[in-house]
Parts: C-alpha cells; structure tokens; sequence
C-alpha cells in the first residue's frame, strides 16, 4: 500500500511523505485478525462506547505512544492526523458530531481536524491504495490457500483479459509465478486508472489552495465509474468464494472467541493485566477500564493474542 501510495502522489506532484506516512499509519489500530477481531471487539465494547480501528489508530498516535517528556503521542502534522482520521471521506456534518466514535470527539475538542471536509489529496491516494492492495494481496493469497483458482478469477472481465494476456505471452507457468503475474497486471491497470480519472478531476476542479480539495464536492482521488464498478464486483466475488469460505469462516470464528474470551476475563479481573496496564483508576472504573483492556488487546499481534488466550485459558499450562 505505502509502495502504491507513493508512486501515485509523485505522479501527480503531491507530497509523497504525507501519503506514505498515512498509507504506513492508517491501520495502526486493527486488532489482532483484522476484521474478524474488530467485530468482535466491537461487539463488547459496544456497552462501553464502541470500537473503531480508525479512531483507535488516531488514538495510538496523540495518546497511547509515549515517546517523548513533553506530550503523550507521535509528533505527527496536523495534515497526518487529519488524513488518518477521514481519508475515507468526511465524516459529519459541521458541528454535527452525534454518533462518531468517542476517541475521535474526544481528540477533535482538543484539535479540530475539520471532520466535516474531505481530506487532502495525499490521504485521498491512501484510501484508494488501500482498495488497490487489499484486494490484490487478497486474490494472491487466496490462491495460495487454495481458495482461489485463477478459473474463478476468469469470472470477471478485466481479470479474464489479464489472465489471457499472462498466457499468451508465457504460456503455461508455475502457479506462484502465474499469481504475481496476474496480480502486477491488475495492480497496474487499477493504479493507471487512478492517474487518468484523478487527472480529470483535478483538472475539472481546478484547485488553487489545499482548501479547494476539502471543500470540493467529491473526492478528487479515485478510480473511474467502470473501475468503480469492477471493484464492487471484485469484491463481491472475493466475499462470496474466499471470505465466507467455510475454512475462513472457522477461523474467523476461532479469533472472534479469542477476542471476546481476552476482553472479559481483564474486565473481570484486571489484576490479570501486566503490571505496565494496571493502575488503580484501571481496577476501579469500568469504563476506563474496558477502554484500556481494548488498548492492550488491539495492540496484540495475532500470535501474541493466541499466545495470551492459552496462557490464561488453558487449565494444562501453568506459564507466567
């Protein structure tokens, strides 16, 4: 994504720091199995003002790094933190705050990040790098699996083209040469796509200050509506073959269990917490405490989850 990110803003001429800050921040505050874990979390953290991993990962740069003496968080620009906060869009009306997620008003009343704009055009390429990347690591890694089969894939279009033009010039591959090539072909095709459409946008809006592009009234970064539409199906067919998979499915399942099972037993026993978590506002407020339980599991990796899971819930293991 940061790869995409960056060839896109030098292409055309933004700062290609800011969109690659953003493209390496923006998923900061996933949890452990992605979205799988964030419904999950969600899901018990819903009596406690809910779970987003948006604003967790803004949460994670202005409060829960502590690097320096000065101020809690990174030493991001105001142009970071905006993007990572709304570079899928605005994300209210002015002044209108009602049901955004509490880590966003909270930092919003101390900062304004002008909630209710677009984004500039570098956290614009972020968010559709995003959808370039996600999908093409998805297909790579769905065929890995054996989930995929690039017969699927020939179901779409574009995908049909691509597959064609890979064996017309290479003819039979190994199948991991045959996937990289497929998907550089797509990547290429989505991202040249991106350039022509965000070239006639900007060129249409005419943009005099960075104020243009957050005023104006659609995204100036995206793809065309036939690349739109191909997306929509791509995604269509990656939920229907690959993410409601049974196997995926059971995963998902397992990490759900996972989450729910490391979130109730630290907000019912928070002595259970590493010392570093505990405090005595911890033990005693529970929505402070569901707050920070939410802190340290979101910044679980998936093996160190698992890992936590066994220690305390495997009755045959006694390990500190």
């Amino acid at each position: 994504m940061a790869q995409i990110a960056r060839s896109i803003a030098i292409v055309l001429g933004l700062n290609d720091e800011i969109a690659e800050s953003l493209a390496l921040v923006h998923d900061f505050g996933h949890t452990p199995f992605g979205h799988s874990g964030e419904e999950a979390m969600n899901a018990v953290m819903t009596p406690y003002q809910g779970f987003d991993h948006n604003a967790q990962s803004l949460r994670v740069v202005t409060k829960l790094e502590q690097r320096y003496g000065g101020f809690d968080g990174l030493n991001l620009t105001w142009e970071v933190l905006e993007g990572l906060a709304k570079h899928n869009g605005p994300l209210c009306e002015r002044g209108r705050f009602d049901g955004l997620n509490v880590n966003l008003r909270t930092y919003n009343d101390l900062h304004d990040l002008e909630l209710h704009t677009f984004a500039s055009a570098e956290a614009q390429v972020a968010a559709v790098s995003d959808d370039v990347a996600y999908n093409n690591h998805d297909i790579a890694d769905g065929i890995r699996a054996g989930l995929l089969t690039m017969g699927q894939l020939e179901e779409l279009p574009l995908l049909k083209d691509i597959i064609r033009d890979v064996r017309d010039k290479y003819g039979v591959l190994e199948d991991g040469r045959e996937t990289q090539e497929v998907v550089r072909r797509l990547i290429n095709r989505m991202v040249n796509d991106i350039l022509t459409e965000s070239k006639k946008r900007i060129s249409a809006l005419q943009p005099e200050t960075v104020e243009d592009i957050r005023a104006a009234s659609q995204s100036v970064i995206s793809f065309s509506d036939e690349m739109k539409e191909f997306d929509k199906r791509l995604k269509s067919f990656l939920m229907r073959n690959m993410y409601r998979h049974y196997k995926v499915n059971r995963m998902s399942s397992k990490a759900k269990r996972v989450i729910t099972d490391l979130f109730e037993i630290f907000q019912a026993e928070p002595e259970c917490l590493p010392t570093e978590w505990q405090s005595q506002q911890v033990i005693e407020d529970p929505l402070t405490r569901a707050r920070h339980v939410a802190d340290f599991i979101a910044g679980m990796t998936d093996r160190y989850a698992i890992r936590e899971h066994k220690r305390l819930f495997d009755t045959s293991l006694f390990e500190l």
